[in-house]
């Protein structure tokens, strides 16, 4: 029987913050990226963009990584630990903006950078049966249902070349993966699956041999941090959890406030109907739970609304 038994790790989101972006770490994110996209994967470096310089609004509920493989491609990690409304929009937002930053004035646009976004979401979004969700972009027939394929050139020898058919949406137009966290049931099937469990809870188990997650359990753990990292990192997931409490609170705020507008407003329709029928202020009053001075409020907005 597999030992169950793990080593604490540290949170994913301040690993890429503080530790997964020097060199030395790369392996991290290689067994991470290799596990998801099905593809052994080099990362060759970091790359800078305004989405990775801290704000104080976003300094705990998202963080993000940009990194570039050994294909050229541009692959993004954000880490979003709080529910956004818009959030869907503001990820084509960023695929597009890398998109643009990687084309320079005059470029021919074959130059532009293949772009793979990968969100790791500590909230539900939308409604669905799966904790990892897969978008791309695809051209395929109407009547034959068959992917239309581009033919590249391949240079092969010194001006030699071979065409070859090429994929649309893996050659060309950016991907998405979606991981809900909290949707996963801890059943672990596929290496991928031992990263998830990993995000969720923040343990690397003995059991796991998923590529370079031995890494993560030796780089990660945190009882090899020393007493200054630890009361930063300590700070920080109390910081994450009061950000996600003051959201929390804002919302359930705003739901009650809403009801209690909403039945403010029905009280005052009803009030209005009751005017129109000519009953009495009191008796409006006591159907209503509105004062006196609220229906003789509204009585007076309606005749100067008349007027």
């Amino acid at each position: 029987m597999s030992n169950k038994n793990g080593a604490k790790v540290i949170r994913f989101d301040w690993a890429i913050k503080n530790i997964l972006r020097d060199k030395a770490n790369f392996d991290i994110l290689e067994g991470f990226l290799t596990a998801l996209l099905e593809e052994d994967i080099q990362v060759l470096g970091l790359l800078d963009t305004e989405s990775n310089q801290d704000t104080e609004q976003l300094k705990y509920n998202r963080v993000d990584i940009l990194i570039q493989d050994s294909e050229e491609r541009h692959i993004i990690v954000e880490v979003q630990n709080e529910r956004e409304s818009d959030y869907l929009y503001r990820l084509l937002f960023g695929t597009s903006k890398v998109i643009i930053d990687t084309l320079e004035l005059g470029q021919p646009y074959r130059e532009i950078a293949k772009v793979i976004s990968i969100s790791i979401l500590y909230f539900n979004l939308g409604s669905g049966d799966d904790y990892v969700y897969y978008g791309k972009t695809s051209f395929q027939g109407i009547h034959t249902k068959q992917p239309l394929m581009l033919r590249r050139k391949k240079i092969i020898e010194d001006k030699k070349y071979i065409l070859r058919q090429v994929s649309i949406e893996k050659e060309i137009f950016p991907e998405y993966y979606l991981i809900q966290v909290e949707r996963f049931e801890d059943k672990v099937n596929v290496p991928l699956d031992e990263w998830i469990y990993m995000l969720k809870h923040d343990v690397v188990r003995d059991d796991f041999n998923a590529k370079n997650i031995d890494k993560a359990r030796e780089k990660l753990l945190v009882l090899n941090m020393d007493q200054e990292k630890r009361r930063q990192y300590e700070k920080y997931l109390m910081n994450v959890a009061s950000e996600r409490d003051i959201m929390e609170t804002a919302r359930e705020e705003g739901h009650k406030e809403g009801h209690k507008e909403g039945r403010k407003e029905g009280h005052k329709d009803s009030a209005r109907q009751m005017l129109a029928d000519g009953l009495p202020l009191e008796s409006i009053a006591k159907y209503t739970t509105l004062s006196v001075e609220d229906i003789m409020a509204i009585d007076n907005e309606g005749k100067s609304s008349v007027k």
